[in-house]
């Protein structure tokens, strides 16, 4: 009888922060979560292409890393909940914060939105991971769906 070896990926989880604890940024608002998100994307393509994405927050609200999901096109893109959460679970988040651009300018959350918030929303609760905000930006502007009452209990 011959042994038959199954092949089977080998998967790893890695984190490599480079920047100490202490030295890591804060998250006390939006407008905190705003500035690093801005920080973070490509001022010429904010009103031309939507992306979608994610900064990973410590139970200190410690920033632990920001990722892109991913990059559509004028009218929209997709946000899979399960890359989001595959990122805060190898990042070991405790809360999450995310945001999407609107090329078009219009700061109105859209039943989309408003849909995936809810969904992100209750995923996060079944990881004990805390939705603390999604924010809209544009251009020159940006909405909290905290800041106007809009996230999910």
């Amino acid at each position: 009888m011959r042994s038959l070896k199954s092949k089977v990926a080998e998967i790893t989880l890695s984190y490599y922060p480079s920047i100490d604890l202490n030295d890591r940024e804060i998250v006390t608002c939006s407008q905190d979560a705003e500035k690093l998100f801005r920080e973070n994307w490509n001022d010429a393509q904010i009103g031309l292409i939507e992306e979608f994405k994610v900064l990973l927050l410590n139970r200190a609200n410690r920033v632990l890393g920001i990722s892109s999901i991913s990059r559509g096109g004028v009218s929209g893109t997709v946000a899979d909940p399960k890359v989001i959460f595959a990122l805060a679970l190898m990042g070991m988040a405790s809360g999450i914060i995310v945001a999407h651009n609107h090329p078009s300018g219009n700061l109105k959350p859209s039943q989309a939105d408003i849909k995936l918030t809810q969904k992100l929303s209750e995923g996060a609760k079944l990881l004990d991971i805390t939705l603390l905000d999604h924010l809209i930006l544009t251009a020159e502007n940006y909405t909290s769906f905290s800041d106007d009452g809009l996230m999910p209990s």
